[in-house]
């Protein structure tokens, strides 16, 4: 498996799980940071990815990352040293019930992109699947750990297929989580929606709504696609 380059940072993943794809890169690009979090908290970070995202955008001093499965933490801890802000970057080994636990102090950011294939699918191999199903992380220990770990004007950021959206948002308000922005996905405009881009906080608000399209065709991308991911993408 190459590693994958991007503009400013390298992501080595051949003992990751799960590669790099087009949610991670979207959940980094689009993640609003117009509060200035100063800490900032990767939960189910597998390569970096998404943490070396928000290192590159903003000035955090803290951007840290869990992640339980051994391999990809230590592959996650090597793409952090390698990139140009590893004295902001830090890599628990660690599940989210135990850190959440342990943890005192709060995020003003926090970030997933969680395993959400709640079927039960087997690939043939054994960590990919772990990492897709989400009996490895369900949603409402998710949300849970979330409330503990977010600061009181925090923010939360997730991407989810769109079929889950509606279920999530009555989780996240067992928790008090309640909905700010929401983008859902579609891959080209004759394409059924199939993610949903979520920002959440603890005060209710007004929701702000809009809809994404990646392609108009084949590796012909939008321009609003363009413009959200041409800071990462070597080819944008």
């Amino acid at each position: 498996m190459k590693p994958f380059h991007f503009k400013h940072f390298t992501i080595n993943q051949d003992r990751c799980a799960m590669k790099v794809g087009t949610d991670g890169v979207l959940l980094g690009a689009w993640t609003s940071l117009e509060r200035k979090p100063n800490s900032i908290l990767d939960i189910g970070s597998g390569s970096g990815l998404i943490a070396l995202q928000m290192a590159q955008r903003c000035g955090a001093e803290l951007v840290d990352a869990i992640e339980l499965d051994e391999e990809a933490y230590e592959q996650c801890v090597e793409n952090f040293e390698a990139s140009l802000w590893a004295d902001r970057l830090f890599c628990y080994h660690a599940g989210l019930d135990e850190f959440a636990e342990e943890i005192e102090d709060t995020y003003d950011l926090i970030v997933s992109n969680p395993p959400f294939y709640a079927e039960e699918v087997s690939s043939g191999d054994e960590a990919r699947d772990k990492a897709r199903q989400n009996n490895s992380l369900p949603f409402d220990e998710l949300l849970e750990g979330v409330s503990k770990l977010l600061s009181p004007n925090g923010v939360f950021s997730v991407i989810i297929p769109y079929k889950e959206e509606k279920n999530f948002v009555g989780l996240a308000e067992n928790f008090q989580l309640f909905p700010r922005r929401l983008t859902r996905v579609k891959g080209n405009p004759n394409a059924d929606v199939k993610r949903s881009l979520l920002e959440f906080g603890f005060s209710k608000e007004t929701t702000q709504m809009d809809e994404l399209t990646i392609e108009l065709d084949r590796h012909q991308y939008t321009k609003e696609y363009v413009d959200l991911t041409k800071d990462f993408y070597l080819k944008m």
